[in-house]
């Protein structure tokens, strides 16, 4: 891909998210002239839509935990997480006005709670490095002679280029997967994107609809296939969503691969054993209707109440113990994960085969990519964003490295 401006080693960057623009900061500082493209009006849509729930940035825990998030994608992801770690975010973050703070559960967040700040100071920072942002530019490939063509009939020529066009979740934020028809046609393995961090499907009566739609599930655990995850859940009128069940994304969708349903077996109640239950039940007349004993002696929310009798057979319950041992094993049976279009982020993207040690693609040399659009998976928590920006800065480098390696042998 020529350069269009004489003497300048140039770089383009598809797409202004959060691994793009940290792919346009690198580059820039290694003293490329960058002009990053988007197809929205304005840059960072759904790194704005993150900060609405406090912009969860990263997460605290030891590197070595941290990875292991990633699952089998851990290994690949590892060296460019380890180089641009959680503690660099937040020294980042930090440079930009925006100080950080390590939440009681572990997540890490600027004090505003906001993402708007931190991102007009990145845009900010990148005009100052003489960035150019290009909005309502679709990238639709390459033309014949190498160009990167565009939906409204211009062609670009760059040094190098950066794909950080994103998966396929929220498409009405900027990310809507059409990247994968492109690709595909250069020959370029990519993972289906599947729906990740979403919600579930499953049968609630009218009742619970109609009393406890939107209400929380406080300090449960939830297991499927041997894992369990605590947190909180949220009722939702076609069935649930929340930290909890978010995290079980990859085992749900492992079930119902081969399964019409899954039974996701939730525990209303983690921190107490069926003997502490029955010890509490015993306290509790069993005069008092079954409603009242499940609030005074277990605690129970309305609404958690609500999902155990939809889910148990409750009436015939004759022992503290049987009752006990119900709201510890409460089987919801979910129909299916809610569609990617409405999921938190997507799973699948270029196979880890497809690029090199510095994220670019070995088949189109000189292209890289980050963000999304690799084949990773993570949970909610500061992961995602995390490797966002982590990838975004490797392919910045590599980007870098690869257009200056391209001048040092045109003149050798």
């Amino acid at each position: 891909m020529p350069s269009d401006i004489a003497g300048a080693l140039t770089g383009a960057v598809i797409g202004a998210g959060p691994a793009g623009l940290m792919a346009a900061e690198v580059m820039a500082r290694a003293g490329l002239q960058v002009t990053v493209f988007d197809r929205m009006p304005s840059a960072g849509r759904k790194f704005l839509m993150a900060g609405r729930g406090g912009l969860n940035l990263t997460h605290s825990e030891p590197v070595e935990e941290f990875l292991k998030r990633y699952a089998d994608a851990s290994a690949w992801l590892g060296p460019a997480i380890t180089a641009f770690s959680p503690d660099d975010v937040r020294t980042w973050a930090d440079g930009h006005g925006e100080e950080t703070f390590v939440g009681s559960s572990g997540r890490v967040f600027p004090k505003s709670f906001k993402a708007s700040p931190l991102l007009r100071a990145w845009l900010r920072e990148l005009s100052e490095l003489g960035v150019v942002l290009e909005t309502r530019k679709h990238w639709t490939g390459w033309g014949h002679d190498g160009a990167l063509s565009f939906s409204d009939g211009s062609n670009i020529n760059a040094d190098v280029c950066v794909l950080a066009l994103g998966g396929a979740s929220w498409p009405r934020l900027g990310a809507d997967g059409n990247w994968v028809s492109v690709l595909a046609d250069k020959g370029i393995e990519v993972v289906p994107l599947v729906a990740s961090n979403a919600g579930v499907n499953c049968n609630w009566s009218d009742m619970t609809i109609a009393r406890h739609a939107g209400s929380p599930l406080k300090r449960i655990a939830a297991t499927l296939a041997g894992r369990t995850v605590r947190g909180e859940a949220m009722i939702s009128r076609s069935g649930l969503e929340g930290g909890a069940i978010y995290a079980l994304s990859r085992e749900l969708r492992h079930v119902l691969a081969s399964s019409a349903h899954a039974e996701l077996q939730l525990d209303l109640r983690p921190e107490l054993d069926v003997g502490q239950l029955v010890a509490k039940f015993s306290k509790v007349s069993r005069k008092q209707s079954l409603t009242n004993r499940l609030r005074k002696a277990a605690g129970l929310s309305p609404q958690a109440i609500s999902v155990w009798r939809d889910c148990v057979d409750w009436k015939n319950m004759d022992t503290d113990e049987a009752l006990a041992h119900s709201l510890k094993t409460v089987v919801v049976k979910v129909t299916g994960l809610q569609p990617i279009d409405r999921a938190i982020s997507s799973a699948g993207g270029i196979a880890a085969s497809e690029v090199n040690e510095n994220f670019m693609l070995t088949r189109l040399p000189g292209v890289f990519v980050c963000g999304e659009m690799l084949d990773w998976d993570a949970p909610t928590g500061g992961y995602l964003l995390q490797a966002c920006f982590a990838t975004g800065r490797a392919a910045g480098a590599g980007a870098a490295g690869f257009a200056h390696e391209q001048v040092k042998q045109s003149t050798a």
